[in-house]
Formats: structure tokens, sequence, C-alpha cells
């Protein structure tokens, strides 16, 4: 069988490219700075609520399938490096309509998951401060601003500020994980399975419950937008995926597992389940078990730089897909404009946190946490399918790891709320539609340019 024909990027001519400024540390430390944040601290309560103690069974189930998608898109990243991730690579190896698809989702996907994390913030910190709820939205939207004005001064400032962040969330957890261990009682583990009325049955809620908490896992694409910024990236990328999933992996199921041992099941699902209270942090009430003083603290200030990593990640990669997709001319020109130095897409920058900042007065962190599950499995799915079309030459894993990737993706995506997936459906729908008027226009734009010419 012949090797599938690989489509030739298409891009403006004359775009700008942005500079190659991060090694294997800061990729690695960017891709942590994506992935422990809203996850840890936010979804094991939700995921917890939905599937009693067996959420830490989905925190592996989804672990299992990030990996699939985490291999499939370091080999993408490495032979194919530039900013866009599966918008570049649907683009590159399947279609033009499925690449475009893949780019929409990832920016309503992750839009939403940003306004969760500015939320995350918000509650964490006027928990710990102790004061009222009623400035959460306020407090969010001033982090949205502040971040979005770090990722305007340039990837390099903003990874010194991502490694600042990430250390100090990592040694909260840490503190967590050790502090916990000794009031951790085997009891809060039976039964295993949620003994709650659900048409789905224990098994259906295990399988939503590892849909949302695959959107905990989904930072490692930070690392592939990133392919046009690191240096040697057929080596920086698959190996700075792949180090940055086994550390995740292995945190959050030691966060979970202390957090269900020392406060039950109830006790994080309930803390979990209203996002504007003062017990939207599920790992705060586990904290208070601990007989260390001030441990809830303690363990706020990780929270609080943990949500902000998020959010500045969130930011920079958004960005870096919209500049993309201006690029090709699925979004306004305007967006693929660069600084004078070259390091920062800064209208596709801006645009980034006012639709976060939008999002943002949702104030629903339960919901918007459920959507980006849904439209982020379809975007996994993308990334998997054209890892399948990968030339021999250019794979660096077996064919089945992509295959088993995107058959998991697409049954996890429709075991989240049915009105979650059904708008997530209506969305690409608008979404393609858009896509054709956009090309019709570019393409008349382009026929009335050689025949003037």
């Amino acid at each position: 069988m012949s090797e599938p024909r690989i489509r030739q990027a298409k891009q403006a001519p004359g775009s700008p490219r942005l500079q190659r400024r991060l090694g294997l540390f800061g990729a690695i430390m960017m891709g942590l700075g994506a992935m422990v944040g809203t996850g840890v601290f936010v979804s094991i309560g939700i995921a917890t609520g939905i599937a009693g103690p067996s959420a830490i069974l989905a925190i592996v189930l989804a672990a299992l399938v990030a990996i699939c998608n985490g291999l499939s898109s370091a080999q993408l990243a490495a032979s194919h490096p530039v900013s866009g991730g599966t918008y570049e690579y649907g683009y590159q190896y399947l279609n033009p309509w499925l690449g475009f698809t893949a780019g929409w989702m990832f920016l309503i996907a992750k839009s939403a998951s940003a306004a969760t994390a500015a939320l995350g913030f918000a509650g964490y910190t006027l928990g710990a401060l102790g004061l009222s709820q009623d400035y959460l939205v306020l407090l969010a939207l001033a982090a949205v601003i502040a971040l979005t004005l770090v990722a305007l001064s340039g990837i390099h400032r903003s990874n010194v500020t991502n490694v600042v962040i990430v250390s100090v969330t990592l040694l909260s957890l840490l503190f967590f994980v050790m502090a916990g261990l000794s009031v951790t009682s085997g009891a809060n583990f039976t039964p295993f399975f949620a003994p709650r009325a659900d048409e789905t049955g224990p098994l259906g809620a295990l399988f939503h419950a590892a849909a949302l908490m695959f959107v905990a896992y989904t930072g490692y694409g930070r690392i592939a937008t990133l392919g046009e910024e690191v240096h040697e990236p057929k080596r920086t990328i698959p190996t700075a995926i792949i180090l940055t999933m086994i550390v995740t992996m292995v945190l959050y199921i030691a966060v979970a597992a202390v957090g269900v041992g020392a406060a039950g099941a109830e006790g994080l699902s309930g803390a979990a389940t209203d996002a504007t209270s003062t017990q939207a942090a599920p790992l705060a009430v586990a904290a208070r078990q601990f007989p260390i003083p001030f441990s809830p603290h303690i363990l706020a200030i990780g929270a609080v730089t943990a949500m902000l990593g998020v959010l500045l990640n969130l930011i920079l990669g958004l960005s870096r897909v919209l500049l993309a997709m201006g690029r090709r001319r699925d979004m306004p020109v305007i967006f693929e404009r660069l600084d004078e130095a070259k390091t920062t897409p800064y209208w596709a920058v801006l645009a980034v946190g006012v639709v976060i900042g939008g999002l943002v007065l949702i104030g629903n962190v339960k919901t918007t946490w459920s959507f980006s599950a849904f439209t982020v499995l379809i975007y996994y799915a993308l990334t998997n399918a054209a890892a399948l079309r990968l030339p021999a030459e250019q794979r660096l894993y077996p064919p089945w790891v992509a295959g088993l990737g995107l058959l998991a993706c697409l049954f996890l995506a429709f075991w989240v709320e049915r009105q979650i997936w059904l708008t997530g459906l209506g969305l690409i729908a608008a979404g393609l539609l858009w896509h054709a008027v956009a090309k019709r226009r570019h393409d008349a734009s382009s026929a009335s340019r050689r025949s003037s010419g």
C-alpha cells in the first residue's frame, strides 16, 4: 500500500516566524504549568462526585488515553514543528475541513478551561483570605488582564514567570501528599464504586469521570503548540511530552488517593458542587484533616499559583493557534501580526484575553469544565487521526497507538451530559459554516487580484 499523499502547508506568503527560545527544561515546565492546575485542584472533586472513590481509576483510564494522545502529538510535532498544534496537523495530513475543526475545537475548549482556571484562582484566593465570594468574577477578570499583559511581553519573560509558578505549585502538592498520608483511611475507599442512582450505572459514571479527568492531562498539547519556539524540536518535543505526562500521572494519582483517603468521597464531591461558594476547593477540605497547622493555607498558595500558571499557558497556547488560523485566513489576517521582536502575536493575545474575560462572566466552573471535556476529546481524536496518516519514515511509534487514542477519545466524548455534547456538535456545525464563508471570500479575493494583475 502506498503512503498517503501529504498536503503541503498553504500559509500566506511572507508570514512572519517566531524565534526559537525554549529548551527541554522550559518545554517541560510549560507543559507542567498547563497540566498541574485546574485538573488537580478542582476536577478531582467533580470526578469524585460522579464516580465516588473509583475516580482514582478514572484518573488512570484518562492517563492511558492521554498517553496515546501524547505520543501522537509528539511524533506529529517532531515531523511538523510549527505553531498551531492539531490545527496544523489536520491541514497537513487530513484535509482543510478537519484541520479547521481541530483549531475551532481548541479555541472553544481551552477558552472555557482558561475561564475555569481564572475562577478557580479567584475562589481559592478569596477563600484563603476569608473574603466574600461576591468578588469572585471581579478578581478572576483582574487575573485575566494581568496575565494577558505578561503574555504580551514575549515568550522568554512568560517562561520565567511560568517556572516560578510551577515550582511553587509542585512544592505545595508534594506537601499535600506527604502530610496527608498520616490521616488517610482505607474505610474512605469503600464502597469503591459510587452507589448513586444513575441511568448509566457505576460503569457509566466511571467513563463520565474519566472524560472529565482527561481534560486535566491535555496541557501536554501546550508543548506541541510551541513547535516553532523550541530548540531542536524533533528531539525536544517528544521527550518533553513524555516526561511531562509521567510526572503528572504519578502526581494526580497520589493527590487523588490522599484526598479521598483523608476527606472521603462525599467530602471532596461536596466541595466541588458549587463553583461560586467558599467550598470550591476540594483539596482544601482534605487538608483540614491534616495534623499540621495552616495546611489549608499552604495548599491554597499552590492552588493560586497553579491556576495562574494554567491561565498563562492557555493564553499563550490559544494565541498561537489563533496566529496559525490567521496565517491560513481561517481567522482575520490581523491575528498573524507579530511585534517588532517577532516573539509575540499581540493581536491574537489581546483577542484571547477578551474572549476568556467574557467566559469568566458565566461564573460556573462545573459547566465550563464539562464543556471543555467534550470539545477537547474531539480535538484529540483529530490528533490521532492525523498521526495515523504519518508516512512510515516519520513515525516514532506504531500505528496502533494512534488508533487506540482515536477510538478512546470518540468513546469518552459522548459520556458527558447530553446537553453538553449536543451543544458541542452545534458549535462544530457553526464553525464549519464560518469556514465555508471565509474560504469563499478568500478564494474570491484571490481570483480578483489575479484578474486585476
